[in-house]
């Protein structure tokens, strides 16, 4: 069993990248917003927004995840690209790992016979879709324990 649990907010770094290598260093931001160090350490990263501090929307975290860029898609090739995670650890982070973080992986995280059911449906497919644009993708319908709970009025 993994012990070693991150806590990290992916946009954090896409939002610091201006400023935190002045706050803390050429050495030290080697091991700031460190993803891929921590994963090959085999700790596992429950990925959330930080809101109110960012936004809460999950494609935001994931953008950065995987590219490593802001909205606009720089710094070119990303910032500190060697940490970026693929699309399915980025996933894993806001899913199964995060559910991990809290106990309840068992019940939540994925979608598995006798596990909660809860899923989104999306505009984009996220595995295929250009990864510049992941933060743009938008829901169609959200699902709760299998329930419908919300249905955009016209899907985007």
């Amino acid at each position: 069993m993994r012990a070693r649990i991150a806590s990290m907010q992916a946009t954090h770094a896409t939002s610091d990248k201006n400023m935190a290598v002045d706050r803390i260093g050429e050495e030290r931001i080697l091991g700031a917003y460190a993803w891929r160090k921590l994963l090959n350490a085999d700790a596992v990263i429950a990925a959330g927004s930080d809101f109110p501090v960012e936004s809460p929307n999950p494609f935001f975290g994931l953008h950065s995840s995987v590219t490593r860029q802001d909205k606009q898609n720089t710094p070119k090739g990303g910032w500190y690209a060697d940490e970026k995670m693929t699309r399915i650890e980025a996933l894993k982070t806001f899913t199964i790992d995060a559910a991990y973080s809290g106990h309840q992986e068992k019940i939540l995280g994925s979608l598995q016979p006798g596990k909660k059911a809860d899923f989104i449906l999306l505009t984009d497919n996220y595995f295929t879709s250009d990864e510049t644009t992941l933060w743009k993708n938008q829901v169609i319908s959200t699902w709760v324990n299998g329930v419908k709970v919300y249905q955009a009025i016209k899907a985007p």
